[in-house]
């Protein structure tokens, strides 16, 4: 006998970006919600049967395939009653105003597999998406985890097109893996034709996102998004860390952030818009070479003599970090995407704000030290360098096989 929680981690989660369009009407707000279809009914399996099959949940049925269960769309029940899958979304949503909940009607619902939905980054594709014709959208033995639903959902209020503020959070806890790492974009529309704002968060949204039409506030979510993708960035932080160890005096630690701040900028950018390479070698080329900064780093910092160029090697493996910076960026954050240049530097601050944050922590004291101790420099600095070059090397040698693989496949 299977719970309905261990049937949940057998869904496949291949797209996990969950995309909500808020228009301001004179009548209330008008959403239009793309999300991966395991978040409506993942949690929602029942008890084996005698064959080990659980109960299908909403919309779905089962298949025993290689003595797992597989869950499929089941486009049938959808074609007889498509606003139901919708109404599972209604029920965990929840738009506050004011503090206080407000009821969503449910309009129209469309689900695709996720390799031929249409786009929804703009409030314009998004409504030619949800009036497409329903015929349009029939597959069958389609996996649950391949497929995007688009529901359309009505909050009614009194002053919906003079609305400057709500919030949004959810309900829906599909109990899957990685589902702490979605990716949720809430564009705000406004009314008429006020310039659209882009808020970004992590997660299942379980606390509340404010929504206003500030334009700070927005850029405020891509900046987090920065600051923590730095520092959880271990190949980053252990970068920054040697390139801290480094730097003997205050002077040379500003040119060395400066540098690397540069050239992330720069490639940051020109990765984001795709004018790199897009061949399978490319990222873990990237990849291999961030390993090998942290690498010439975590040297320079044992060696710890001032050297002329420093700045400009930063700069230059500030290039490789930046495209990585980029790799994530393109996970969260189309192109195509309304204000998408106030997002991308948005992002780059909170890059820079993270880095700026492991210097004001590390560097003063280990400067401290060396200067109390300053026969013991040599020592500290290896404490911290050493492991961090046994760590890159691994990774590097990691990276160098994934490179061997991406070259045969080009």
């Amino acid at each position: 006998m299977f719970p309905a929680a261990d049937a949940a981690a057998h869904f496949l989660l291949n797209v996990n970006i969950r995309v909500i369009h808020v228009l301001h009407q004179p009548d209330g707000l008008r959403l239009l919600v793309r999300l991966p279809m395991p978040y409506l009914v993942a949690d929602k399996t029942g008890p084996a049967d005698a064959a080990g099959l659980p109960r299908p949940a909403p919309y779905t049925y089962n298949r025993m395939q290689d003595g797992e269960v597989m869950h499929y769309f089941d486009a049938a029940a959808f074609d007889a009653q498509p606003r139901g899958l919708g109404q599972l979304l209604a029920d965990g949503l929840v738009l506050e105003v004011g503090g206080r909940p407000t009821t969503a009607r449910v309009g129209r619902v469309r689900a695709w597999p996720a390799s031929r939905q249409p786009p929804f980054s703009r409030l314009a594709e998004a409504r030619r998406a949800i009036v497409a014709p329903p015929s349009a959208l029939r597959f069958i033995d389609h996996p649950v985890g391949d497929t995007v639903v688009d529901v359309e959902l009505f909050y009614p209020l009194d002053r919906g097109g003079g609305l400057r503020a709500y919030a949004l959070s959810s309900t829906l806890n599909p109990g899957l893996p990685e589902q702490d790492l979605t990716a949720n974009l809430v564009i705000d529309n406004g009314a008429g034709g006020d310039q659209p704002l882009v808020f970004r968060v992590r997660g299942l949204m379980e606390q509340p996102v404010v929504v206003s039409r500030s334009l700070w506030r927005a850029a405020w979510t891509f900046i987090l998004e920065g600051v923590r993708h730095i520092l959880e960035g271990t190949d980053h932080v252990l970068f920054v860390l040697c390139l801290l160890l480094g730097a003997v005096t205050f002077r040379s630690l500003a040119w060395r952030i400066t540098g690397f701040t540069a050239g992330h900028s720069v490639t940051l950018a020109l990765g984001f818009f795709g004018y790199v390479p897009a061949a399978a070698w490319f990222v873990p080329l990237v990849e291999t070479g961030i390993a090998l900064s942290i690498i010439y780093a975590g040297v320079d910092a044992l060696m710890r003599v001032q050297r002329r160029g420093m700045t400009v090697m930063t700069a230059l493996f500030g290039l490789l970090h930046g495209l990585g910076f980029s790799f994530v960026l393109k996970e969260i954050l189309r192109v195509d995407q309304p204000n998408v240049w106030h997002s991308l530097l948005a992002f780059n601050i909170g890059v820079e704000a993270g880095q700026l944050a492991i210097a004001a922590l590390v560097w003063p004291p280990l400067y401290l030290l060396a200067a109390k101790w300053p026969h013991r420099r040599r020592l500290l600095s290896g404490l911290v360098a050493l492991p961090c070059i046994v760590i890159a090397g691994v990774w590097a040698g990691e990276r160098a096989v994934g490179l061997a693989a991406g070259l045969q496949l080009n």
